[in-house]
């Protein structure tokens, strides 16, 4: 069974910065490309960064790029997303998902894990 378990949110000031996991059980994490996405209050789902497999090839939207790193630890079955530079506008539930889960539309809130709440605000 696919666990997908987000952690790492919190408040933090603007222009602070905070590191997100995701730990993934049930399936061979190494094999897939994986996703974050984001969902602020009243807003749709948002994509956020995606990587490849093996962690050589990455993007970014362009509202975070030069501020989160995406990256992942095959070795431990987790996914992180580093925020620097947080702006109030970052404020979202943050949630991972296997890309190709999220290219069909099945990512975000009720499909995988409970997402982690990040709130910038002074």
């Amino acid at each position: 069974q696919v666990q997908l378990v987000e952690s790492g949110g919190g408040l933090v000031q603007p222009g602070g910065s905070l590191r997100l996991s995701c730990a993934a059980s049930g399936f061979t994490f190494s094999f897939y490309d994986m996703t974050w996405v984001r969902q602020a209050p009243g807003k749709g789902l948002e994509w956020v960064s995606d990587i490849s497999n093996g962690g050589v090839r990455t993007n970014y939207a362009d509202s975070v790029k030069g501020r989160f790193t995406i990256s992942r630890d095959n070795a431990k079955n987790t996914l992180y997303l580093q925020m620097s530079s947080l702006k109030p506008e970052d404020t979202a539930v943050y949630y991972c998902a296997k890309t190709i889960d999220y290219r069909k539309g099945n990512a975000g809130p009720g499909y995988w894990g409970q997402g982690t709440q990040v709130t910038v605000s002074s």
